[in-house]
């Protein structure tokens, strides 16, 4: 163990526990987004995923993402149960650190990936299709995906595609398959007419500051070491969400008259999605310009749903997917060498090619989560369905999913459907006496 670099090691287990913060801090986010009846639900789609996707990258994700190359393709599972990943470094990822500190650090990526998919379903996926659909999702898009990004022998990584932390990975495929989610599933019941605003905007608020915190490790971490690179990320980090927000903010100040709490974190989550694939190659002037113009485009791009008729509960296509394919070209426009010797110059520097290498780059993951995405739901939907009843529906997922109720005046079911809003549906009575039955 004479390479491995305490320094290094310590700053990449503090950037995995970091990572790791930001799932439950997206439940939060998602959470004081819905409606209070399926307040839970939401949250415990975060926190399930961690849980599972934990045993699942251990099992055989890991194995797939980042094993042996097998034709540039896919890892295989030569690591199958972490066979071979050990204490000691490995020379392709991260040679300074155990390989399996490496290997932590990645799982906790594969963690939210899916995990941001389920705010454009919020309120209405049965929590058996959310099981079946995010295990063989993490399998089938996220693990392939990254390995053609990272892994050694990927095809995209050895075509020279740039993407720091996860804007391709992470962020324009969750974006991708959260559109396919919200045209396959369909609308909530009563979507657009019924009024369906966030019952908890301070809860949304922890979320996204707890988000911020969290992308530190997310993308300073990324550097895998404690590095004037890893300094470089976290302040290109900073800067890109704070341009974010503050664009977020004015546009909708100009356009509706008066900035939103809710407006202003949406941007710094943008400013955060679209600095990340360029954070370890950008410096913070460049970050700013990416930040600002991504926080405008991802504003603009949550008004889509609108006018195409879509129903993305919690603008994952607007964030993420908007966000996702800005970040991956804005790499490719600002991509300096004098910041990051192990990259590539962009247009901006003098190489237009790296600007066409970034959007191949968008399109094949476009076209592996979109396809992919849609055959997976059609196959939970004939094992298990993906939708819940309009009772179910109507009554809550907190209810109908978990028997649990997140606000219970006076310690009862009963008691929080008496201080339910006006404009909260009434929970069928059949349904309720059934909850409280089990209780």
């Amino acid at each position: 163990m004479e390479n491995i670099n305490a320094g290094d090691t310590a700053w990449l287990l503090a950037s995995a526990a970091l990572v790791m913060l930001m799932t439950p801090a997206l439940g939060f986010f998602y959470g004081g987004l819905v409606r209070r009846k399926n307040v839970l639900a939401t949250i415990m789609h975060s926190f399930f995923i961690l849980c599972l996707i934990s045993v699942q990258w251990v099992l055989w994700g890991y194995s797939l993402a980042f094993g042996p190359d097998h034709g540039g393709l896919i890892g295989g599972l030569d690591w199958l149960s972490l066979r071979g990943v050990g204490q000691t470094p490995n020379p392709d990822y991260a040679p300074t650190v155990p390989h399996l500190g490496f290997m932590v650090f990645q799982m906790m990526f594969a963690v939210i990936t899916p995990a941001l998919i389920t705010g454009a379903f919020a309120e209405r996926k049965k929590f058996a299709a959310y099981l079946l659909f995010t295990l063989l999702w993490a399998t089938l898009v996220y693990d392939p995906l990254a390995h053609w990004v990272w892994a050694e022998g990927g095809f995209l990584r050895k075509m020279g595609a740039l993407d720091f932390a996860g804007g391709t990975v992470v962020h324009l495929s969750s974006g991708t398959s959260a559109l396919v989610c919200a045209l396959v599933i369909g609308k909530r019941r009563g979507y657009p007419k019924t009024p369906m605003p966030p019952h908890n905007l301070p809860l949304t608020l922890i979320g996204a500051g707890l988000l911020w915190f969290g992308w530190f490790g997310f993308n300073a971490g990324s550097a895998l070491e404690a590095s004037g690179l890893a300094a470089n990320a976290f302040l290109a980090t900073n800067s890109g969400a704070a341009a974010g927000a503050l664009a977020w903010m004015f546009a909708e100040w100009f356009l509706r008259g008066k900035p939103t709490a809710l407006g202003t974190a949406s941007g710094a989550v943008a400013g955060l999605v679209v600095i990340t694939p360029a954070c370890g190659f950008v410096g913070p002037l460049a970050a700013i310009i990416i930040g600002g113009i991504g926080g405008a485009l991802c504003f603009g791009g949550c008004h889509l749903k609108s006018k195409l008729g879509y129903d993305d509960s919690l603008d994952v296509v607007g964030v993420h997917g908007v966000g996702g394919v800005w970040g991956a070209l804005a790499t490719g426009l600002f991509a300096w060498k004098a910041i990051n010797g192990a990259g590539a110059d962009g247009l901006f520097h003098g190489n237009p090619g790296q600007l066409w290498t970034q959007l191949v780059a968008v399109l094949v993951t476009i076209a592996l989560a979109a396809p992919m995405t849609f055959v997976i739901l059609k196959i939970v939907d004939a094992l298990v369905g993906i939708r819940v009843s309009e009772n179910d529906e109507l009554s809550g997922l907190d209810l109908s999913q978990h028997s649990e109720n997140a606000y219970a005046l006076g310690g009862s079911v009963m008691g929080e459907q008496a201080g339910a809003s006006p404009r909260d549906e009434q929970t069928p009575k059949s349904t309720l006496m059934g909850a409280l039955g089990k209780g």
